[in-house]
């Protein structure tokens, strides 16, 4: 799928798209696929709810990293402890307790300033990346599931807008830090996971657009999802056209002993919605200059160990 480095080369993966289109279980998938290579993975999860260990049929897991499954470490993002964290690495301000006033007040601030709050967000998931390239965090490859598409180009902006807004002092150097190691595709690369879907195909071609504008990130590929598989070839139309002649019905029925009306009406639901599907996948491919991988539709049920083995087999056979 890609030319010179390999997605699992990389140091930071950031896996975004659309709500609803399986961001959380590619990036599960992903984390599976790098641990059978024998890499050390941190999956850190941006948002709470989406609780990617259950992928791993794992418990929740918290802020402080915990091994879901062999190879496979999970984070969970939250404010407050981003903020203790930040705080302590980054500024070398000492916390003790709980700092509930301190992180409401943090909140206040970041409504009127720009890049403020993502860049906890952000700057968590270099200092794990940063930490593993001096050989002082045990990871080989470092997984996010980010943001959804609407969301995930600020809290990659937030180092530049930051290092715009402040020109000197402790917190304009950490965003160079951070934007050397986001900007660098030897070290970051990001995914956007869609399906063959409008709404999906159009904030791919959006989010696309915008992250090649506004960011230096490298766009690696596209992932779509969830394809349906072919039915039937053109070649056999006609033969099938045929069999939903009311003639060849009553000789299906009598030679089978069912009624097959249904399930011929239900294989031309299948078919059409896979072709109109496939509208939406040309459209994309014409509006984009990306690689891109395609992932079945597996049929099961939505998450568990055995969809994310699924996913990463697919995304060997893909990558």
């Amino acid at each position: 799928m890609y030319e010179h480095l390999s997605v699992l080369d990389r140091r930071l993966l950031i896996v975004t798209g659309k709500g609803g289109v399986g961001k959380t279980t590619v990036a599960a998938g992903l984390a599976e696929l790098a641990a059978r290579h024998g890499k050390r993975v941190l999956l850190i999860a941006v948002d709470a709810a989406g609780d990617i260990a259950r992928c791993f049929e794992h418990d929740p897991v918290g802020f402080a990293p915990q091994e879901v499954a062999p190879g496979i470490s999970v984070l969970t993002m939250n404010t407050e402890d981003s903020l203790r964290e930040y705080l302590r690495l980054n500024l070398k301000v000492p916390v003790f307790g709980r700092i509930g006033p301190v992180a409401q007040a943090f909140d206040f601030i970041a409504t009127a300033a720009p890049g403020v709050k993502e860049i906890l967000t952000t700057g968590k998931i270099c200092w794990e990346v940063r930490q593993s390239l001096r050989g002082e965090a045990p990871w080989d490859l470092v997984i996010v599931d980010a943001s959804a598409t609407g969301h995930v180009i600020a809290q990659l902006d937030a180092p530049r807008v930051l290092e715009e807004l402040i020109t000197v002092g402790p917190v304009r150097e950490q965003t160079r830090w951070m934007l050397d190691l986001l900007d660098d595709p030897a070290v970051t690369a990001m995914l956007v996971v869609t399906t063959a879907e409008e709404m999906p195909v159009q904030e791919t071609i959006q989010l696309i657009a915008e992250a090649s504008e506004r960011l230096d990130v490298d766009i690696a590929g596209v992932i779509v999802n969830r394809v349906l598989p072919e039915l039937l070839t053109r070649a056999d139309e006609l033969t099938f056209a045929s069999l939903q002649e009311p003639a060849s019905l009553d000789v299906l029925i009598a030679e089978a002993g069912v009624e097959v009306g249904g399930v011929l009406t239900a294989a031309r639901l299948a078919i059409d919605l896979r072709r109109s599907r496939a509208t939406h996948l040309h459209e994309l491919q014409d509006a984009i200059d990306v690689p891109m991988a395609y992932l079945p539709e597996l049929f099961l049920r939505a998450e568990g160990r055995r969809v994310t083995r699924r996913i990463a087999d697919a995304l060997e056979d893909e990558l």
